[in-house]
């Protein structure tokens, strides 16, 4: 029997499944174009569900069109999961019914040690412990959709006026996440319950980026400073055409803190890659990612009558807030020939983005989910993917913004205050800076 073109039992995979999929469901560009490449969606109908202002509203759109695109929607519908590493959600809609009634009891299972919703269904096969849970595809895993790869049209256009991008490696990143602190010297600084996907999805996208990245995790703050130190004076920095420095932890304006309570001051962390304490990365540009409250003020946003729908996961969300609830002397010198060196601003080629804001009398916390990682990092990841292949590095910034700002979720301890973020960043970068992804030049 047919309904509107689709199998009845297809058709009934899906309403039963909605929920789920309406919570789980990456919808994103490259599951639509698997779609429209497949004839089972038109250019309009993409078009109106990548319109959707919030994940959940996509997912909405994209299963209330399915049912009606024809007999081969719901095959090729599991076919793009496949595609784009959705893997749980394939398995769910095509286990048989069997299989899915022996296994109804393990869909009710909850730990209730972890911060889960009472609303999330969690689809289950097995009882899984702590550990596991925090990391099962089954809690809306980051996106690991492949970085898309520069277009060798794409970079003969604008490798004349951007930062040179062609070593390989691209250069050296280093990333430091702060996750446990130490209970009797920084008793108000909680575990950051997410912050160990953070470190390991930057470490993914920035290798597949072509860096070589290093990550340390739950330094002091003199382990911090030691270890940018130490960063700062690899000298293979020389052959390599940039670098990048995440910072994850707990943090208060213009610091983030080690695992000791005491702060590293970010005015350190960037005069040490200036020109002056940095040469061998002298116009090269170097990026700077921090994942870090500037203060414990949280954006409560403001109700709008047709607003994004709540997050699906209230509880999960905390913030990185402090608890949950020489180079003018050298400017003389000159080169080989006896001509002067050409003077160098102090600080140059960087551009910094920061999980949250500094505003004018207060500065804000940046929110992190206890499954899937911060909102910040989320969003950096996911952008970096898709839009690096052919987007300056600003750009990419705004999107990330503007992507956050339609996030929503609600502010620890309390199911009915709902809080909003915002990122931003500050760059003085002198040329466009393109990544250039899995592009290398012939020569």
């Amino acid at each position: 029997m047919l309904e509107c073109g689709m199998l009845e039992r297809d058709s009934r995979a899906l309403r039963t499944r909605s929920t789920i999929l309406c919570k789980q469901l990456v919808v994103d560009e490259l599951l639509i174009q698997y779609l429209q490449a497949d004839s089972i969606l038109t250019e309009s109908m993409a078009e109106s569900i990548m319109a959707a202002q919030t994940s959940q509203k996509r997912s909405w759109r994209l299963l209330l069109l399915l049912p009606k695109r024809g007999p081969r929607a719901f095959s090729s519908f599991c076919s793009a999961l496949q595609e784009t590493e959705q893997q749980h959600l394939y398995e769910l809609l095509t286990q048989s019914p069997e299989k899915d009634s022996k296994d109804a009891p393990a869909e009710t299972f909850v730990d209730s040690s972890l911060p889960l919703p009472t609303q999330e269904v969690i689809a289950a096969k097995r009882a899984r412990t702590h550990e596991s849970m925090e990391f099962s595809l089954d809690a809306d895993s980051p996106i690991n959709t492949p970085v898309l790869p520069c277009a060798p049209d794409f970079y003969l256009s604008h490798c004349q006026q951007s930062y040179r991008m062609n070593s390989s490696p691209r250069g050296f990143a280093l990333v430091i996440s702060n996750v446990t602190f130490d209970p009797c010297a920084a008793p108000d600084l909680d575990p950051r319950k997410g912050g160990e996907v953070d470190d390991e999805v930057l470490r993914k996208v920035f290798t597949e980026l072509d860096y070589l990245v290093t990550v340390h995790r739950d330094l002091t703050a003199q382990g911090m400073r030691t270890c940018i130190e130490n960063f700062c004076r690899r000298p293979d920095h020389r052959t390599v055409d940039s670098c990048v420095v995440c910072l994850l932890s707990h943090g208060v304006e213009g610091g983030i803190y080690g695992t000791d309570g005491q702060l590293l001051q970010l005015d350190w962390v960037f005069e040490s890659f200036d020109n002056a304490h940095c040469p061998l990365l002298q116009n090269k540009p170097k990026m700077f990612f921090i994942q870090a409250c500037r203060g414990e003020e949280m954006d409560c946003g403001v109700e709008q009558i047709d607003g994004p729908v709540r997050t699906c996961s209230p509880s999960c969300e905390q913030r990185d807030a402090g608890r949950e609830g020489q180079g003018d002397a050298n400017s003389r010198q000159r080169g080989d020939m006896g001509r002067p060196r050409i003077k160098l601003p102090q600080r140059s080629d960087m551009i910094c983005g920061f999980a949250s804001l500094k505003g004018q009398r207060i500065c804000t916390a940046a929110m992190r989910n206890t499954k899937r990682g911060s909102w910040f990092i989320q969003e950096l990841n996911t952008t970096l993917r898709l839009h690096a292949r052919d987007t300056h590095l600003a750009d990419i910034m705004v999107q990330v913004n503007s992507h956050i700002k339609e996030r929503e979720g609600f502010a620890p301890g309390t199911a009915h205050h709902r809080c909003k973020e915002m990122s931003e960043f500050t760059s003085s970068l002198c040329k466009d800076l393109y990544l250039f992804p899995k592009y290398q030049p012939q020569y």
